[in-house]
């Protein structure tokens, strides 16, 4: 387009030509386009949500989009610069589910996102097209908007680029006034910053957009903090989005984790997820990192940003040594040597749902029994495992102080005097669990319901006087290390839950328990750990239901004919 047009009529005359989520979305149903299986996740989960109503999709609106950045947005490097921006499809449709997916009110549905995309891919570009269009087009009067990085220098990547557009075009530079810290429209009242890491600022960040640069290099703690200071910024903001654009990296339980579990748990189906949109290019299999056709599932740009052969030298480069494989793996297949994601669809744990299960059921069965201690003063898990007819029955039991209920309630959204009336959980001790609860639960099912835990697993958490209790009273108890060394019991208990013979009843703390649950992955040896989706969330009924299962195939050669309950 070489047209001279002011921006409002840029922004404001688009007229729709082409939904360009549905033709990538019918692209990949119909193989023509390779992508991995988060992506495929995400357009068949849009696809559905728009029938269902869930939000809309406006074309004028993701149409204006792309048309503003192609006509104002500039490569800043290479040999393409300083040309014009032009999409590719996968952008385009990106650029179509930020912009055009809109809730009742006409506003943009998903607040934050995240995009993990391959090396060489253009993300340094892409961040700055969108903040190009959010700043001229979009954005409120007094927006904040921000390029975050946990140093200066790495936050000036897509200011740098963004500020190259506006000097390229003549309509956008008259209108933007450098400062000494920042840019400034006038018009709208907006300044534009790049910002290191200040995670102490709590007050005085309201944004409109932020940019976090390569947010799987954040540093944990501190880039956690940050995210989040810059989130509960926007409360004020009518549309306000934060972006993260990244490939993968070597940082452990940071905001990369944290968003790519969230991510993952919204595309198995997780409901309460709403406002984030995680577009996750990834390799399937890591076994096929090497492989030029997986790599397209990491790498979108392959063949345009990025030529195939510049590709085939640096897999050639990665045979070389491991390290540069790591490398390889991390930052072009997007794969973290140890990464988290969402462990099982929704689906498949409403699936094991239904009606209650009660003690009385199983008079005279045996079982085997898990405990997870987790901390004193908060949740405590306590379950047995009863086989019959080749099916899993699962009853977990829960203790929580009872000072602390109303706290816990608040903080996790939960009904926990609704539970205990319900005999899902004992309110049990006042300011902390009182582990002799724990040991009267598993008395009771001998005593009173002659039901019989051949063994006991635990987590040696805090355990030692509540196993040398149980132990003198006669169970049978096995310390359970939660590590990689479950992995064979994760799969086994995927694998009852998805096949549908593992069962949990109406316990509803289970089933929240169940779909907080995510598997931190090491991309090495796909040895799997089981880990929290957030670090407010709890997961301690699933790991009391892990000990249990690693009781069953630990004793399966001295108990396993008895577990079965056989008439």
């Amino acid at each position: 387009m070489t047209k001279s047009a002011n921006t409002a009529t840029a922004c404001d005359s688009c007229i729709p030509i082409d939904n360009f989520i549905l033709a990538y979305y019918q692209g990949i149903v119909n193989g023509g386009i390779m992508v991995g299986l988060w992506v495929r996740k995400l357009y068949q989960r849009v696809i559905d949500d728009l029938e269902n109503g869930v939000y809309t999709f406006d074309q004028r609106k993701a149409n204006n989009a792309i048309r503003f950045i192609e006509r104002y947005m500039h490569h800043n490097k290479g040999k393409m610069a300083p040309g014009r921006l032009v999409l590719s499809l996968w952008q385009k449709a990106a650029i179509s589910l930020i912009f055009g997916l809109v809730d009742a009110d006409g506003n943009r549905h998903f607040r934050q996102v995240v995009m993990v995309i391959g090396r060489k891919c253009g993300k340094t570009l892409l961040a700055a097209a969108i903040m190009l269009y959010m700043v001229y087009c979009e954005c409120e009067f007094g927006s904040e908007v921000y390029c975050v990085a946990p140093k200066l220098d790495q936050s000036d990547l897509v200011y740098s680029a963004f500020k190259f557009a506006v000097e390229q075009e003549p309509s956008l530079n008259k209108r933007t006034r450098p400062r000494k810290n920042d840019l400034y429209v006038k018009e709208s009242n907006t300044s534009i910053r790049k910002i290191a890491f200040n995670e102490k600022k709590a007050d005085g960040y309201n944004p409109q957009l932020t940019v976090c640069d390569e947010g799987s290099s954040w540093p944990g703690e501190r880039g956690l903090r940050q995210y989040e200071v810059m989130v509960s910024g926007t409360g004020a903001r009518e549309q306000p989005l934060t972006l993260m654009i990244t490939s993968s990296g070597y940082e452990d339980e940071g905001i990369y984790d944290e968003l790519i579990k969230r991510g993952t748990a919204y595309l198995n189906g997780d409901s309460r997820e709403t406002r984030l949109l995680p577009i996750l290019y990834m390799i399937d299999d890591v076994a096929k990192w090497d492989d030029i056709n997986e790599l397209r599932k990491s790498l979108p740009g392959l063949g345009v940003s990025v030529s195939v052969q510049f590709m085939l030298d640096e897999i050639n480069s990665a045979y070389q040594s491991l390290s540069k494989k790591v490398e390889f793996i991390t930052k072009y297949c997007c794969i973290k040597q140890n990464s988290s994601q969402a462990w099982m669809r929704a689906e498949t744990i409403m699936r094991a749902c239904g009606d209650p299960l009660t003690l009385e059921q199983f008079r005279g069965c045996y079982c085997v029994g898990g405990i997870d201690l987790s901390q004193t003063t908060d949740l405590t898990s306590c379950c047995i495992v009863v086989e019959r007819d080749g099916q899993l029955h699962v009853i977990s039991h829960f203790f929580l102080p009872a000072a602390r209920v109303k706290d816990a309630s608040a903080r996790d959204g939960l009904p926990y005097e609704l539970y205990a009336k319900r005999g899902l959980l004992t309110l049990s001790g006042t300011n902390y669990v009182l582990y002799q609860d724990c040991f009267n639960w598993f008395v009771s099912l001998i005593e009173q319901y002659s039901i019989y835990p051949l063994a006991v697993g635990y987590d040696r958490y805090g355990a030692n006087y509540l196993v040398q209790d149980m132990e003198a009273y006669g169970f049978h108890c096995h310390e359970v290390g939660q590590g990689e060394n479950l992995t064979g019991i994760i799969n086994e208990t995927e694998g009852r839950f998805m096949d549908g013979t593992i069962h949990i009843g109406d316990n509803d703390l289970l089933k929240v328990h169940c779909l907080d649950s995510a598997l931190k992955i090491n991309a090495e040896n796909n040895r799997k750990k089981l880990v929290k989706l957030a670090r407010n969330l709890h997961i301690d009924g699933m790991a009391a239901l892990l000990d249990a299962m690693c009781m069953r195939a630990f004793k399966h050669d001295e108990i396993g004919e008895q577990l079965r309950n056989a008439a």
